[in-house]
């Protein structure tokens, strides 16, 4: 795993190599066994100056054989790459058949030779993930590629003479030409989402290159195409398998074998590797089917609170851990701990991000970090198999909606209102979901789907931020996105709303807390079930199989419940959260009194302190959650302090 920059700049300005080692400094702890820059002197004759920046965490093939930019033999393809392509000894052995001879073992230069072989179309070959930029000098183009499902970070600045790429958006800044300057809708959308969703960035000059998607930049344009999509096409045999059991033991025995291939591919590493081991049933896959194919124990990490029992999960991932036989490392976090990490995390954020997990995240990181250097994951099988409450809402949607006008409305709205609404206990946390609940109900299927989604519902939004900056903004925004994914794809609702999961809230949220919480800490994190090929045989089952009635992930647990432990095969999903809100009103309470305070608010003059003083006092005052609303204000306060002050 790496980190990448570039520069393509058209005219009489040469590309600076102290530029381009300024960004790779800048994410240093991407890569920090070696770094490399590369100015091209051929183009230049052109008025076409190139230079490429790379910073190397050694992975596969240790030695200075890797070193990047890497190029081919004559020296006129060049490339930075992040990643780790898994088919890459596969394609290796196809490429020296046809009479390609290579210096190293690494992945990186597979794809320079399958380039060469192929062109753009290499893509489809590459399992993996991976985000990289080519330049060719024969055809004086540059070309970048991001991973089907975004789990490598890509974002680019163009402003029709120069094209900036780097892995992180903290690069691009590096550039004293670039402007710092608010994009006023990205902030509504963060205000929505909790996180910016691709290919819009905070600065309204720098974009994130969508997943499944390259950029190709030649004669002074550029282009961006789709090269990877979930289809519709191929809906398994529903007519032959009229049987349900025969169409549940077909996709059984397949996801097993996928899952199974897809783990192997991933421990190929010349560098110690492990697992993370949160204790719920996604990582307890694939620990198990590692220690189905290790030769040795496998190293597991799990994270757990020292002094709230609530939010520990520890009891399960030492039986996992236990009935795998796995050399076990388990890390209990107290508020001090927090304390300690708070700053590092929110100083890394090149836009606001409110993903709270992302402290415990960058925690079993950095202690996981100390052991292996690669570790596995089990992210993104909620988004693939129906894991998360907001679809069990949807099958609940049309019963609720069937009951007479006068109960809903006069009886159990209003007594749900007055349910206690906290994460901090159980009972609690029912009310709070109960009432999400109830307030996302519409008569329009896209409508509940982006309600339930939301942080701050969209009458609050235009209540918080100033009048003068609504002319910036357009409100609809996150809705359109949300409307236009699901009408996207042809399948089931359940399935339209897992597709747009996974184009958005999965790239945008989960896959970029785990990049920037690992990679700060120089730890590579692989995902299994975000194979292509798992996910594409994903979409090819119905929803039903996924969500059955209530029983979330049913075909998951039908497939791999010989694999896990008794203690989990009926444990609901709590979520790998911290306890943010019981935190915000003791411990954490400063990050209030120095972000949201009436002074720094109405100085700054973007929103209503009024109302984020309303939220405040429901907050302390325990009337009602506001937790993830403060919080996402308070990331939101932290990044423009150091951006713009």
């Amino acid at each position: 795993m790496c980190g990448i920059c570039g520069k393509l700049s058209y005219g009489s300005r040469l590309v600076d190599e102290a530029l381009l080692k300024r960004m790779c400094k800048s994410f240093a702890y991407r890569g920090p066994n070696d770094e490399g820059v590369f100015v091209s002197s051929k183009s230049q004759k052109s008025k076409i100056h190139v230079g490429l920046g790379h910073t190397r965490l050694s992975v596969i093939d240790l030695s200075d054989a890797g070193h990047q930019p890497m190029c081919n033999e004559e020296e006129d393809i060049w490339l930075v790459y992040n990643g780790e392509i898994y088919n890459f000894k596969e394609i290796k052995t196809e490429l020296e058949a046809k009479g390609h001879r290579f210096r190293s073992n690494t992945d990186s230069e597979v794809i320079i030779h399958l380039y060469e072989d192929e062109g753009i179309s290499c893509l489809k070959k590459l399992n993996g993930m991976f985000a990289f930029g080519i330049w060719d000098e024969r055809l004086q183009k540059l070309w970048l590629c991001r991973d089907r499902l975004g789990i490598k970070p890509l974002v680019y600045y163009w402003d029709g003479h120069t094209l900036i790429f780097s892995s992180e958006i903290k690069g691009i800044l590096c550039n004293p030409d670039v402007i710092k300057e608010m994009d006023w809708t990205s902030l509504e959308l963060y205000l929505t989402f909790n996180y910016i969703p691709a290919p819009k960035t905070i600065f309204k000059n720098i974009k994130k290159l969508e997943v499944g998607h390259y950029l190709l930049a030649e004669r002074k344009t550029i282009a961006i195409k789709k090269y990877w999509d979930i289809s519709t096409d191929n809906i398994l045999l529903k007519n032959k398998l009229e049987k349900s059991h025969e169409r549940i033991d077909f996709y059984k025995e397949k996801l097993y074998r996928l899952m199974e291939k897809a783990v192997l591919r991933r421990l190929i590493s010349d560098v110690p590797l492990g697992a993370f081991l949160s204790g719920g049933i996604d990582s307890s896959i694939i620990v198990g089917l590692m220690a189905r194919n290790s030769e040795r124990s496998v190293k597991t990490f799990s994270i757990g609170y020292k002094d709230l029992p609530f939010f520990d999960e520890t009891k399960y991932s030492r039986e996992v851990a236990k009935f795998n036989k796995t050399e076990h490392y388990e890390f209990k976090l107290s508020y001090k701990d927090i304390l300690d990490s708070f700053p590092t995390v929110l100083e890394m954020l090149d836009e606001p991000f409110a993903d709270s997990s992302a402290i415990p995240t960058y925690a079993v990181s950095q202690e996981t970090k100390r052991h292996v250097t690669v570790t596995l994951a089990g992210d993104g099988a909620d988004e693939l198999f129906a894991g998360y409450r907001i679809y069990q809402g949807e099958y609940l949607a049309k019963y609720y909606s069937a009951l007479p006008y006068v109960l809903r409305e006069r009886i159990i709205e209003p007594f749900i209102n007055l349910l206690p609404d906290s994460r901090d206990k159980r009972y609690s946390e029912y009310g709070r979901r109960f009432k999400k609940f109830v307030r996302g109900m519409s008569s329009s299927f896209a409508e509940r789907f982006y309600s339930w989604q939301e942080i701050f519902p969209a009458n609050i939004r235009r209540k918080l931020i100033k009048r003068h900056l609504q002319n910036e903004i357009f409100f609809q925004t996150g809705q359109e996105i949300i409307s236009q994914k699901l009408n996207e794809f042809a399948g089931d609702d359940i399935n339209r709303m897992l597709y747009v999961d996974v184009k958005n809230s999965l790239p945008g949220d989960m896959l970029t807390k785990v990049d920037l919480m690992s990679m700060r800490n120089s730890l590579e994190v692989r995902v299994p079930f975000l194979d292509h090929e798992v996910v594409e045989f994903a979409f090819e089952m119905e929803g039903d199989v996924k969500l059955k009635r209530l029983k979330r992930k049913y075909i998951l647990m039908e497939t791999f419940k010989d694999i896990l432990p008794p203690l989990l095969h009926n444990r609901s999903k709590w979520g790998f959260e911290m306890p943010i809100g019981a935190w915000l009103r003791k411990e954490l309470k400063f990050l209030i009194d120095d972000f949201l305070s009436r002074d720094f608010i109405n100085k700054q003059g973007f929103f209503e302190y009024e109302v984020i003083d309303c939220l405040i006092k429901k907050h302390l005052s325990k009337k009602m959650d506001t937790s993830w609303q403060l919080w996402n204000l308070i990331v939101f306060q932290h990044w423009y302090k150091k951006y713009f002050l």
